[in-house]
């Protein structure tokens, strides 16, 4: 294994292959992902999920590939549209992390896809996957990566809704869980990362934090994902 940070290390043969963007933080940080908590307040991200809710304009997410396909054994979620008032909150709220995001990997954000949110409900998924590159495969085992979306450096993932052991509110989900397929911990166990109403989590689009949404088993999983382009 090969230490990444603090905390955290990551499978040796992601240094054995090419990746076009490697972006990685400081080794010294605790983690190689930022996480900043309460960046949306509460009756905001209840606001966007109530109108979610009552959002009749939902498409089925497509892969990423030339005919953009939808293959619901890799991926099973929906596509809602912000409304421009909560876009604004949304833009506001990133602008004020901004700087704590080009400090953190040490490079300058620049443009940025539109927002998505994303409704995950009860056998939803997203199987692993990194959001710059496809994997390559030959005889069962990953040869490489082959990158097709070399504008996206860093993947922003507000968590609107949160994960619980048991549903008490309208606003929770069981399963769900955000897991990076090729970081452990010491112990050699997956970092898995349990979403939480307001959260929002920032890593590369690299496929060294390929990542894997489990499967939804009860409630309402929303989140909002976006990909900057960066100077590096």
């Amino acid at each position: 294994m090969h230490q990444i940070s603090d905390t955290v290390f990551a499978e040796n043969f992601l240094f054995d292959v090419e990746i076009a963007t490697p972006l990685l933080p400081s080794p010294y940080e605790a983690h190689p992902y930022l996480l900043v908590e309460n960046f949306l307040d509460e009756d905001t991200c209840k606001s966007i999920i109530d109108a979610a809710r009552e959002d009749g304009d939902v498409t089925e997410a497509t892969l990423r590939s030339n005919n953009h396909s939808s293959n619901t054994k890799i991926r099973n979620t929906k596509i809602h549209k912000l409304s421009t008032t909560h876009q604004n909150i949304y833009n506001a709220a990133l602008n004020k992390i901004r700087p704590t995001i080009e400090q953190f990997f040490s490079l300058s954000l620049t443009q940025s896809t539109q927002p998505q949110l994303l409704e995950y409900t009860k056998g939803s998924f997203y199987k692993a996957h990194s959001d710059d590159s496809s994997v390559l495969v030959k005889d069962g085992e990953i040869i490489g990566f082959k990158q097709v979306a070399p504008q996206r450096k860093i993947t922003t993932l507000l968590f609107l809704s949160t994960q619980a052991d048991e549903i008490t509110t309208s606003y929770q989900f069981k399963g769900g869980e955000l897991s990076f397929s090729y970081f452990k911990d010491a112990q050699g166990k997956v970092i898995t990362f349990t979403p939480k109403m307001g959260s929002i989590i920032v890593f590369g689009s690299n496929p060294i934090y390929t990542h894997e949404v489990h499967e939804v088993t009860e409630g309402y999983r929303l989140t909002v994902a976006q990909w900057h382009d960066a100077i590096l």
